[in-house]
């Protein structure tokens, strides 16, 4: 064939293919002039078809908009909106008549009604610089897969995209921040309500004077500061490296050409948004103004993975002037060191506003030879660097020279890091004048803020630091010698076989943790600051701990159901004499859980220690903990699916937020079914944080030689060796899915598949082809059959033998996320698989199933 019909054919085929498609096949994606979208059409994205374009009705509203939504997310979810502030009267079922349209001079976008009125037109918006609008018919608009209209002129330069115009959502490569070359300021305008798009006061915008950072406004009033960007986050978002490892990339550009952020998320099957609503709770329900939502296909909904403001020191400047806000604290206030409340008065009615002054005058204002300056700098770590409005920002410098920078300065008070990703010497450094506003500390996050303090000021710092060295060093004295004392006390009492009951608590004390050799370590620090109820009020809420009202027992002592003067119902759970756990237990229980706060963490109330007995009181759960729905034969039967996913994905974000987003890193030790309480719409709640660990910044693992948990969840590696970390509690995840999913507990030897465990059973039908053999007959084959194999997929990741080969948490929550179960990597032999003799062999696991299922073990094993 001649090289020139070859190229005919080739040119001629691709259209011949396109007009051979079906109408239904071919769905448009473009609108060009004389070819206007209509009240009754749709466009739909090219490539993927992510997004749909077209006319559309809020629900509730008599007004027709046109916006743009997900095509594949079967709860319309409206990501943009053309003429929020014009909308076309009437409903959209009625505005058939209405038209998009874009002209062939200006090519300009324009929403008119039936009436061909212009209502909207995209001539009155800024154009990218250096666009013009080209004459000859060739302008065409179109909707990209990534969700941007975009309007090209007849050479396709863009003479204007909707990623240029925000309204209420950021998807994926939309920027938020100001485009100085092109003259956009690009930012986030809630709706005024969940029927009404119109802009409402709230707004979220990058404010671009001193170190850009990104602000959500309410009106006048700023109600959020995210903190400027420092190379690898904003200061005030430490959720970052958490998103990060799921697969999310964060864009900051701050060149003189622009100031922008943006993000992207690698793994396609994953559909994420960052949303501003008007109210806190937003539009579709959770937490704080500023959202980012991920849609679960499994659950056919959107989960809440972030929102801001989360907490009272989210809000900007709770403290004031040079006031610190520390959610780790009670009150979450203090001063800097070396400044005092401007206001004692409202302090001590923690209202920290008006903030601190200093307590000595700096130096340097009354010193001629301002280089002589008695005056220094004292570090604050772990920062969310003060607002940077007025900051003053010198990327050419080292910090050291920002330093002395600063200290000639009278009017400079403090100075950061600007860039943390920066070759060393030139990562630059922010000053501030004035009064530090919005000063927060994170435990584990931020950066090292220098503030400027006067000579007596840093003199009396480190005297202070002095002193509690000395006390650690008395306390630690005093508590070995009453140890010893405890044992020769203890012992004595063994071989006179009396027992003593102790004397009612009247103090408050401080946990303690635990060295990774097993022996008691230093102090945390945190004073157990909760309601303190006298065991008369608790006795009475129970009536008087009656049966009736008991709700089970477990190694802790028994718990019953109460109810407050106020009718708040509560868990009351009691440390009896008996118990298997401590007073140690205990205490450990009562300094984590109290610092949590998550939706699937069961939420402590108050505590009493005035009795005979300790009692932890906490919310109460109306449906109890998942074992008793999950190993009932009637009961179970109440579980359909979607419930038993929406668990099992509750469990996880649970498990993350211990593990990556807590103000502490959390390892639970005893995560099991019994141990998942559930609310009255079967929200899990992870609970018992009594043998629960806090983890160093620095630490991957731990070795023990106190050995606790329940046997059936503990990981190979920490029941044999004693050795636990993040992946420990991530092969107990593992397990609870396998025994969602199957319905049955991880326990005894599966005659019929002779197996020794579900663990092993499960793997085995997974290999074979048959992994649904494995689900809850009470089901009645009513399932998703796509989602039991993922969770059978990563359940059995979560119980790899080998530590290093199971998933972190975050990563879990990825392959939950995502559509596509064939990539997810194939399991290798999980923990006990091939472990039948050396179980046999092991005395503390020879009790009957009966038993064994439900027992809380403690082994001290010699090294």
């Amino acid at each position: 064939m001649a090289p020139n019909h070859q190229l005919r054919l080739a040119t001629a085929l691709p259209l011949l293919l396109v007009l051979l498609l079906p109408a239904a096949s071919r769905a448009r994606d473009t609108i060009a002039p004389g070819q206007p979208l209509r009240g009754n059409d749709t466009l739909v994205s090219s490539g993927a078809g992510s997004f749909v374009l077209g006319f559309f009705s809020p629900l509730g509203s008599n007004n027709t908009y046109v916006g743009i939504w997900y095509a594949k997310v079967p709860i319309r979810t409206v990501v943009w909106v053309a003429n929020r502030a014009a909308p076309v009267r009437g409903a959209a079922t009625d505005n058939a008549g209405a038209t998009l349209s874009v002209s062939s001079q200006e090519c300009a976008l324009a929403v008119a009604d039936a009436n061909a009125t212009v209502v909207w037109s995209s001539a009155s918006s800024p154009r990218p610089a250096g666009s013009s609008a080209a004459s000859g018919g060739g302008c065409t608009a179109r909707i990209r897969d990534d969700g941007n209209l975009v309007v090209t002129d007849q050479r396709g330069r863009v003479v204007w995209q909707g990623f240029d115009h925000p309204t209420d959502t950021l998807l994926p490569g939309m920027r938020l921040g100001v485009d100085f070359a092109a003259g956009t300021n690009m930012t986030l305008t809630a709706w005024a309500s969940p029927s009404d798009p119109s802009p409402s006061p709230v707004v979220a915008a990058m404010d671009t004077s001193g170190d850009p950072e990104v602000f959500i406004w309410n009106g006048g009033t700023k109600v959020w500061r995210s903190g400027p960007w420092d190379g690898v986050q904003f200061t005030g978002v430490p959720d970052t490296i958490t998103y990060k490892g799921m697969g999310f990339s964060f864009r900051f550009v701050n060149d003189g050409r622009e100031a922008t952020y943006s993000f992207q998320v690698r793994d396609a099957g994953i559909v994420s948004r960052l949303a501003l609503n008007s109210t806190a709770g937003g539009i579709i329900g959770g937490g704080g103004l500023l959202q980012r939502w991920t849609w679960l296909e499994s659950a056919a909904a959107w989960g809440l993975y972030w929102y801001a403001p989360k907490d009272q020191c989210d809000a900007v400047s709770p403290c004031g002037p040079n006031g610190v806000c520390d959610t780790n604290k009670v009150p979450a206030c203090s001063c800097l060191p070396g400044f005092t409340p401007r206001s004692p008065a409202s302090w001590a009615m923690r209202d920290g506003r008006d903030g601190c002054v200093r307590a000595t005058p700096l130096d340097c204002g009354g010193n001629a030879n301002r280089s002589s300056s008695t005056d220094g700098f004292a570090p604050l770590p772990h920062a969310k660097v003060p607002d940077t409005t007025r900051a003053v920002v010198d990327y050419g410098s080292s910090l050291d020279q920002c330093r002395q920078r600063c200290l000639r300065n009278c009017s400079c008070t403090a100075y950061a890091s600007a860039n943390l990703t920066g070759a060393a010497g030139h990562r630059g450094c922010v000053m501030w004048t004035g009064g530090l506003e919005d000063l927060r500390v994170y435990p584990s996050f931020g950066q090292d803020l220098y503030f400027r303090l006067a000579a007596a000021d840093l003199a009396s710092i480190g005297k202070s630091k002095k002193k509690v060295s000395m006390a650690i060093s008395v306390v630690v004295s005093i508590t070995a010698a009453l140890a010893v004392l405890l044992a020769i006390t203890g012992l004595l009492i063994w071989r006179a076989k009396k027992t003593k009951a102790r004397k009612p608590g009247s103090t408050i004390w401080t946990a303690s943790s635990r060295n990774k050799d097993g022996s008691e370590g230093k102090d945390h620090g945190d004073d157990l600051e909760l309601p303190v109820y006298d065991f008369e009020t608790i006795a009475a809420a129970t009536e008087g701990f009656s049966t009736e009202n008991k709700l089970g027992e477990g190694g802790f002592g028994p718990v019953y159901k109460g109810k407050l003067e106020d009718g708040q119902e509560i868990a009351v759970k009691t440390l009896s004499r008996t118990s298997t756990q401590g007073l140690e237990e205990f205490k450990n229980e009562v300094l984590l859980i109290a610092k949590l706060q998550h939706r699937n963490l069961v939420r402590l109330i108050g505590c009493s220690i005035s009795g005979p007995e300790k009692i932890l009181i906490y919310e109460y759960m109306e449906n109890k903990s998942l074992d008793f729905f999950m190993f009932d034969t009637t009961k179970s039967k109440l579980l359909d699916w979607q419930t038993r996913y929406r668990i099992i994905e509750g469990i996880a974000r649970g498990l993350l937020y211990l593990h990556q987003d807590s103000r502490y890193r959390i390892i639970h030790r005893d995560l099991k079914t019994s141990n998942i309480l559930l609310d009255k719409d079967m929200t899990p709640k992870i609970s018992d944080f009594g043998m629960a660990r806090m983890f160093g910044s620095d630490d991957t693992e731990i070795n023990t030689l106190r050995v606790v948990g329940t046997y059936g969840y503990m990981a190979p590696e920490y029941a044999m060796d004693g050795v636990f970390s993040v992946k420990s509690d991530v092969f107990s995840f593992g397990v609870i899915v396998l025994e969602i999913i199957a319905g049955k507990r991880n326990r005894g030897v599966y005659s019929y598949s002779g197996h020794l465990n579900l663990l092993a059973h499960a793997w085995s039908l997974l290999n074979g082809g048959n992994g649904l053999d494995l689900v809850d007959e009470n089901l009645n084959g009513s399932y998703n059959s796509d989602e039991v194999l993922k969770c059978l997929k990563v359940g059995l990741l979560c119980v790899q033998e080998n530590p290093d080969d199971r998933p972190l948490m975050s990563q879990v929550l990825m392959m939950f996320a995502s559509t596509d179960t064939a990539s997810l990597p194939t399991p290798k032999q999980p923990g006990f698989a091939a472990r039948r003799a050396a179980a046999e062999d092991t005395s503390w696991s020879k009790p009957d199933c009966s038993i064994v299922d439900s027992m809380t073990i403690t082994m001290v094993e010699g090294r």
